[in-house]
């Protein structure tokens, strides 16, 4: 009996002192333990890695209309990791691009945040906020092919979210009404135009001063360019706006202007009233792409929308049916005090039925892989998935100037300015940012 005590308190003891050693093992996403040090030497998880002591991690975006769904994501997400907190903040897009690197910074906000591709994914890149997810199991959730655009230099250091296509939105019932069809070719389009303002119809919302030029563009340029390289050949001085394609380009924005298919003072009408103008069924067609369907469609459930893109040149030389874009690209702070943490925060937006319930609850198509659409909205643009499309011209320019001086071209034109002269203008400042 003594000798099986005995044997009994040394078993307890054993484990007691392997319970304890465990635990000092055991490490948060900051911690220098061996456990650790091995772990950051392999392929990583955020489980793997994630903090046992509560943390606030902080998820920084531009999409304030989205906040209804993401809350009720983040509270499953806290509810099956109650020992991590996500505080959301959000700003309006134009205020993201110009003011999210400074409040990146320091780490104190954004351990997950999201970047534009193009020319602030470019900024973030060179000032080093991307942590490398290269390693993450969670990226085989993603369609490959469309999240190539978050890897810079061969690591993937963001992860697109969002599946846009910035085609303009037009009003079928409208198109039905007065017996139109999305054209095929330029001709066809100014035809479609009259026939509606005849009819006391916009023919097109135009939100000129603010995101209109920047979406519309796409649009209007893409077989008008002759390589989609062709801004890149621009930043790298082996191509200029002057050249016919963007000449040409900003001929038919003011074409459009001048012959009043676009609203009166389009230069002066912001995103929520030209929205408006397309709600309200005043204007037939709305300039802007398919992030827009479904608050369309909130604010007018009586709406029947599709997508079409203007075909600027003649039938049998279009390349391009449309452009998409892969964006909302989610990303890890490289100064995050929490980086495991914050990894498992994307992870758990990957997965399929949470990427679904994002997607049907805010109407935006989704990069995740195997996601069931339920709405109406959704499924018009995923119609579009085997359209011949390009990604979006816009986004290929880096340099954020440069992409400011192409947008500010086309406000010039509507302003009066000559194409040439607008050219002209941004030219000049593109020359100041060529690549060396």
């Amino acid at each position: 009996m003594r000798k099986s005590k005995l044997k009994y308190s040394f078993l307890v003891a054993s484990l007691s002192i392997v319970s304890l050693l465990t635990a000092c093992g055991s490490s948060s996403s900051t911690g220098a333990s061996p456990a650790a040090s091995t772990a950051s030497t392999a392929p990583s998880t955020a489980a793997a890695t994630a903090s046992a002591k509560p943390v606030t991690i902080s998820f920084l975006h531009w999409r304030g209309e989205d906040v209804n769904s993401l809350n009720g994501i983040i509270a499953k997400f806290q509810a099956e990791n109650p020992n991590i907190k996500v505080e959301m903040q959000t700003m309006p897009s134009e205020q993201y691009q110009s003011t999210a690197q400074a409040k990146l910074g320091d780490g104190s906000v954004g351990d997950v945040f999201t970047s534009f591709p193009g020319a602030q994914f470019e900024a973030l890149a060179k000032a080093g906020v991307f942590s490398d997810l290269s390693g993450e199991k969670f990226l085989s959730n993603f369609n490959d092919t469309l999240i190539q655009v978050g890897k810079k230099d061969g690591k993937q250091v963001a992860v697109p979210y969002q599946l846009v296509y910035n085609d303009p939105i037009y009003n079928v019932k409208l198109f039905q009404k007065f017996n139109l069809t999305p054209p095929k070719d330029w001709a066809g389009f100014l035809a479609l135009c009259e026939t509606l303002k005849k009819n006391g119809i916009i023919p097109i919302a135009f939100a000129g001063a603010d995101i209109g030029p920047g979406q519309f563009m796409n649009t209007m340029v893409m077989n008008n360019q002759p390589s989609t390289d062709i801004f890149t050949k621009v930043e790298a001085g082996q191509a200029k706006l002057t050249d016919e394609f963007w000449v040409k380009t900003l001929t038919q924005f003011k074409e459009l202007n001048d012959k009043g298919y676009l609203q009166q003072d389009a230069l002066g009408t912001k995103d929520a009233a030209a929205g408006a103008l397309f709600i309200q069924e005043k204007a037939a067609i709305l300039a802007s792409g398919s992030y827009q369907l479904a608050q369309n469609k909130k604010q007018n459930p009586n709406l029947e929308q599709k997508l079409l893109a203007p075909i600027t040149v003649s039938a049998d030389q279009a390349k391009f049916e449309g452009v998409h874009t892969s964006t909302f690209m989610l990303a890890v702070n490289s100064k995050s005090k929490h980086p495991a943490e914050a990894k498992k925060f994307i992870e758990f937006l990957s997965k399929k039925e949470i990427a679904a319930t994002y997607a049907n609850e805010t109407g935006q198509n989704v990069t995740v892989k195997d996601v069931q659409y339920t709405t109406p909205e959704l499924q018009v643009a995923t119609e579009w998935s085997t359209r011949k499309t390009l990604f979006q011209p816009r986004f290929s320019i880096t340099n954020a100037d440069n992409q400011k001086a192409v947008t500010n071209s086309i406000q010039a034109v509507l302003s009066g300015k000559s194409p040439q002269d607008a050219a002209k203008e941004a030219q000049a400042i593109i020359d100041q940012h060529l690549v060396k």
